[in-house]
């Protein structure tokens, strides 16, 4: 018997070591290169609420929940007459200062000029006549013919036609000089201003008209034609569709694999063998837990990286929420800059 079971035995044996060995091969193989690496994450979609920048009473809003916007499409308005006033008002005052302006630049017309020179001239009659009064009045007094009151009277008269001479006199050649240069530069400034106010006014009036920043599809109108707006309450929500973002996770240990730049497929359940081309956007500096709504075959608790992926979406298949699966080359896709991925419509 024992001689029966001592094939058997060292068969047994034989079977272990086999086994060992295969599973120690396995165990330290070597590991092929990995080309591919894969992360899930879930659709973000860029979300922005248009305001008005000042207050007014909503007049239109042509756009119903779910319309496609295009760029510059006006989503509502306010209504606008309290602003077209200002602007009126507005340059109005412009041009009175515009006028006002040019009149100092101008400087004094002849007529004026020939008018301030015939106030010298009948400044310097009047003198003359006082004059000769002056001295027909003093040989009568000397003589005394007249009182001495008479000739007091007479030179109180002679020295106002002095002044009077110097008065029109300073007043041509003021009238010569024309304005002053600080008078100049104050009006100048004033129709700077005026301008200005004119350009608020303007822009103020043009922003009774709300457009859409970009491309998107509205998700749901806060206000109402009739409502009251201000610039702290949102109009309208609209999503910008296109690029849209994946927010993903990587594990620590393949974190050093990803750039910003690298080139990335997104794929989705929901249009199984249509990938979308994308890249990477962003990489977050802080680790985190992994969260609950991605769907992994590693161990939740693990502490993960939010790597945000961009991804083309022109005809909207890609929406908010929406569990994908990212794949990123690893071979042959070097990082480039960010600006060079745009996403054509």
């Amino acid at each position: 018997m024992k001689n029966k079971k001592r094939p058997l035995i060292v068969l047994l044996l034989l079977l272990v070591l086999v086994l060992a060995g295969g599973a120690y091969w396995w165990s330290h193989r070597p590991q092929p290169a990995v080309n591919m690496l894969t992360l899930y994450g879930n659709i973000d979609i860029r979300q922005v609420q248009l305001a008005f920048n000042d207050a007014g009473r909503v007049t239109e809003l042509p756009l119903q929940e779910g319309d496609a916007v295009r760029k510059g499409q006006v989503v509502a308005r306010i209504d606008p007459v309290r602003y077209q006033d200002a602007v009126d008002r507005a340059q109005a005052a412009l041009l009175a200062q515009q006028s006002e302006l040019a009149k100092l630049r101008a400087g004094n017309r002849p007529q004026e000029i020939a008018q301030a020179r015939a106030a010298v001239a009948a400044a310097l009659a009047a003198q003359a006549n006082a004059k000769a009064t002056y001295a027909r009045q003093k040989t009568l007094v000397e003589s005394g013919f007249l009182p001495r009151q008479s000739l007091d009277n007479v030179t109180q008269q002679l020295e106002t036609a002095a002044a009077e001479v110097q008065r029109a006199q300073q007043g041509l050649s003021l009238t010569l000089q024309g304005p002053r240069k600080e008078d100049i530069a104050a009006a100048q400034a004033l129709a700077q201003a005026d301008t200005s106010a004119l350009a608020l006014a303007q822009r103020q009036l043009a922003d009774t008209v709300l457009r859409a920043p970009d491309d998107g599809v509205v998700q749901s109108r806060i206000l109402e034609v009739g409502d009251m707006a201000a610039p702290q309450t949102p109009v309208i929500t609209l999503a910008l569709n296109n690029p849209v973002w994946v927010r993903a996770y990587a594990p620590e240990t393949e974190l050093g694999k990803l750039a910003p730049g690298m080139r990335a497929s997104i794929e989705s359940d929901s249009f199984p063998g249509q990938p979308f081309a994308g890249w990477i956007g962003a990489i977050s500096p802080t680790a985190e837990f992994t969260p609950k709504s991605v769907e992994t075959t590693e161990l939740r608790a693990q502490l993960v990286y939010r790597v945000r992926v961009y991804a083309c979406n022109p005809a909207q298949k890609l929406r908010l929420g929406m569990p994908v699966t990212v794949r990123v080359p690893l071979l042959n896709n070097p990082p480039q800059a960010t600006s060079a991925h745009v996403c054509t419509h």
